[in-house]
């Protein structure tokens, strides 16, 4: 059997292979994920308090005239306790900042503000993660810049570090 084309078979595979290598290195690397909620209101939602003490939320709260930043969280979660202090230095910026406490007992909230501080206004309690999945969360922590009339304006994924501050402070001066 003659099949001539079989001999330009691996010369066309490590063609290929060179081209990917080639687009990987010329092409800028984007960092940025790109939700599908940005650009849009925030579900409808009516969360019950997380914690003794603190009101519950709901997307009526995050539509207030003034922007603000609404945090994903949980008491379990080892990146939120890293990011606490930010949220802190936020709050000290003068951010307003709204939570929601993702399958967490109030008494494990309780604790967790008792510990790390406590910069928001308010924190509902998702303990279906209901509210997460429609937001387009994937896990926590996770940290929105909603507008004035409760559309969601930026989607930051993952904890907030030292470096995240100014720029998330910008979005919000940006939606004023």
């Amino acid at each position: 059997m003659n099949r001539p084309w079989l001999l330009w078979l691996p010369l066309t595979v490590v063609a290929f292979i060179g081209g990917l290598a080639i687009y990987g290195l010329v092409v800028p690397k984007d960092d940025m994920v790109h939700s599908a909620m940005v650009g849009r209101k925030l579900p409808e939602f009516a969360l019950p308090p997380a914690t003794v003490g603190i009101e519950g939320l709901s997307n009526r709260d995050l539509a207030d005239g003034k922007p603000r930043l609404l945090n994903i969280f949980a008491s379990w979660c080892i990146p939120c306790k890293a990011e606490a202090p930010y949220l802190e230095a936020l709050k000290k910026s003068g951010a307003e900042i709204d939570a929601i406490a993702i399958r967490d007992k109030p008494e494990d909230v309780a604790a967790f503000l008792a510990e790390f501080g406590n910069p928001f206004r308010r924190i509902g309690s998702d303990s279906e993660m209901a509210v997460q999945l429609k937001l387009g969360s994937s896990g926590v922590p996770e940290t929105y810049v909603v507008g004035g009339d409760g559309t969601i304006l930026y989607q930051h994924i993952g904890d907030i570090r030292a470096e995240h501050v100014p720029m998330l402070l910008e979005k919000l001066r940006e939606a004023q």
